[in-house]
């Protein structure tokens, strides 16, 4: 930990919580086939400090702990870790400054995400799912070199505004966005899901896209209706 950024007691608790949160997070990855080797990676801000904990560079799933986790200020320093951070940190700081609303964010290599990405093209809303979670297409960033904000601008600049929780990065794949790293987690799981079922729908002819005032409806509705919201019918 560097004497300039020490995390303060008030915030120690909240950060070992999140270490060991954000580890468990990265097995989700794993689970639903988003990942391969050492790709992608999970951070989550820290309320109440201008912190995120993020996964370490090159480090393989199968060795990732709470310990390993490590911890950036919002411009990607090194504040506490044995490891260099992801080489997203930069971009993750960078859409943690400019989207104050998020707290998580993901970025993944699933195989259909990265097809439409490498198309440079975005995934329209053709499904119910599409617009129940994104509400409307999910749309494509620019092009972008790894390592330092490029890629974070690209994401912030496409979805904001946007009501999607993720963005395609041309020539690269989907980053998503979430009120936590959970939250962000499910929108890459969502994603792929929605990926995979508009490309084989293209194989077999042309998918009609939903009205636009149905997209409006359905997103509506999941996002304040869906689940199990006390006192309100299911």
């Amino acid at each position: 930990m560097t004497a300039a950024t020490p995390i303060s007691d008030a915030v120690r608790g909240t950060v070992q919580s999140l270490r060991a949160e954000v580890a468990a997070l990265h097995g989700e990855l794993t689970r639903y086939g988003l990942v391969i080797w050492t790709a992608g990676n999970v951070s989550a801000r820290v309320p109440g400090a201008d912190l995120m904990v993020i996964k370490p560079s090159g480090v393989s799933y199968d060795d990732l702990t709470a310990d390993s986790m490590v911890v950036c200020d919002l411009h990607g320093e090194l504040v506490e870790g044995d490891h260099s951070p992801s080489s997203d940190t930069a971009a993750a700081a960078y859409v943690y400054r400019h989207m104050p609303e998020v707290g998580g964010v993901v970025h993944t290599h699933s195989t259909y995400a990265c097809a439409w990405a490498a198309r440079h093209e975005a995934i329209p809303c053709v499904l119910t799912m599409t617009a129940d979670e994104f509400g409307g297409e999910i749309p494509l960033g620019p092009f972008a070199l790894i390592g330092d904000d490029s890629i974070g601008r690209g994401i912030v600049e496409t979805l904001r505004g946007h009501r999607s929780r993720a963005v395609l990065m041309a020539g690269h794949g989907p980053f998503t966005i979430g009120r936590d790293a959970r939250d962000a987690v499910k929108a890459a799981v969502m994603v792929e899901d929605v990926a995979r079922s508009t490309h084989i729908a293209r194989q077999l002819g042309e998918p009609v896209a939903i009205d636009p005032a149905d997209v409006t409806s359905l997103f509506d509705r999941y996002q304040n209706v869906y689940g199990q919201n006390e006192g309100v019918p299911q």
